[in-house]
């Protein structure tokens, strides 16, 4: 969340920066800032009307000390009359702070100037790319029927049960899923990540804080008799962790990793592209969330982004890496890299994991801080990443490692199976 007296000081260049994501600031801007006078003017006549009022009951108790409690009793009237005025003018200073908020809640980040400008996915940029696409023999299938044809996942039982968007996972599919996301947690606690499990509902304090509410209330599955929501990511929980703490500079960085199941109550269109485990409202994915000082967050983003090309490479999947452009930019990203795996059977890539750096986004709004070398405090930099996503990794797996023999397994996970193909 940007604040006031960053975008009064900023106001032009950062609606230029803004116009990338095709969102025209000016107005917004310019109430913010008319808000914000509100508020201040306000506040300082508030001040002025309390200065008085203790000043006036001073006075009241020294007259009636001094035995003249007719003159006291008619100070006693102005009093009456300044509290009416106070109540107004702190009802006026509430109304004015709480659209403030919710305008400031309203602005997405600004983009980092590396970011490029675009409408949608179609103007991102493909930065990297790594392994070669694997020659299928003939006949080779979607995922969608490998499930079905060795009996692994079920997604009519998910129907059943649920509803379209809910998979089942059976034998050797269950247990490469759990496989699957004891590798990716072995491979980020490796790398200096502590791991954490946390709750899969949040409050909205939660929501607020990382930036999914107010901008994705949509899509969150929401249990209103608690008012809690189920998350969409473990990025959420994690993050929030540290809501409203005062780190001390010798802290930072702070690395976390938390694999939970996710619900998103999106539903996309029909078709093959969505087919399958292409987009589910439930799924697995392992996350990696890190607090640093501003300095290093950038050298810390690229620093994921090698972690999670490695996890890649370990699993020998042909994939890319994609700067993603203003118009397909999140919400709370200054600055976001997409990984893609490539799906043989079904001849295109899958998103699978994305890297982005928030900068102090989500700090202001978590109220996250820390305190530099000089004992000043200062806004943190929150940045998270999918290390990974599960249901496009796996789904690239079947595909990829299919034979006429069946599907093999990964080198690096038949230890986490115990099993090297399934047939």
């Amino acid at each position: 969340m940007l604040q006031v007296n960053q975008i009064r000081e900023n106001k032009e260049k950062f609606i230029q920066a803004l116009s990338k994501r095709d969102f025209d600031a000016t107005t917004i801007f310019e109430e913010v800032l008319k808000t914000d006078e509100l508020r201040k003017a306000t506040q300082a006549k508030l001040d002025e009307i309390l200065s008085q009022s203790n000043t006036v009951s001073k006075e009241i108790g020294i007259l009636f000390k001094n035995g003249n409690p007719q003159k006291a009793n008619l100070l006693k009237e102005k009093t009456t009359q300044l509290k009416e005025v106070s109540k107004q003018l702190t009802e006026t200073l509430n109304t004015a702070e709480e659209k403030l908020q919710q305008l400031l809640f309203n602005i997405p980040n600004i983009p980092n100037e590396l970011v490029p400008a675009g409408t949608d996915e179609n103007d991102n940029q493909e930065v990297f790319i790594e392994g070669g696409i694997p020659k299928l023999s003939e006949g080779a299938l979607p995922h969608w029927e490998l499930a079905k044809k060795y009996d692994i996942i079920d997604f009519e039982l998910g129907v059943k049960i649920t509803g379209a968007g809910f998979p089942v996972y059976k034998g050797k599919g269950a247990q490469l899923q759990r496989a699957l996301i004891s590798y990716f947690l072995d491979k980020n606690t490796d790398a200096g990540y502590t791991e954490y499990q946390v709750p899969h509902l949040i409050n909205e304090a939660s929501g607020f804080g990382t930036g999914q509410l107010p901008d994705k209330e949509g899509q969150m599955y929401h249990s209103t008799a608690d008012d809690l929501y189920l998350i969409p990511t473990a990025e959420i929980p994690v993050t929030n962790l540290f809501r409203g703490d005062l780190k001390a500079h010798s802290e930072l960085p702070i690395l976390c990793t938390a694999y939970t199941p996710c619900f998103r109550r999106e539903a996309g269109s029909y078709g093959a592209h969505v087919r399958g485990l292409n987009r589910l409202h439930q799924f697995d994915k392992v996350e990696i969330v890190r607090v640093e000082k501003p300095e290093n967050s950038y050298t810390a983003l690229t620093g994921m982004v090698t972690h999670v090309k490695d996890i890649l490479r370990e699993l020998k999947l042909p994939y890319r890496i994609l700067r993603l452009c203003g118009g397909d930019l999140g919400f709370t990203a200054a600055l976001t890299y997409d990984f893609e795996v490539f799906s043989t059977a079904q001849d295109r890539w899958l998103e699978i994991s994305s890297v982005s750096n928030f900068e102090t986004f989500q700090a202001n709004r978590l109220k996250l801080r820390y305190k530099d070398e000089n004992g000043n405090n200062k806004l943190a930099h929150t940045l998270n990443g999918s290390s990974l996503a599960l249901p496009r990794v796996l789904a690239g797996i079947l595909e990829n490692y299919q034979s006429p023999e069946g599907i093999k397994i990964p080198e690096v996970l038949v230890p986490y199976c115990g099993f090297n193909i399934i047939n």
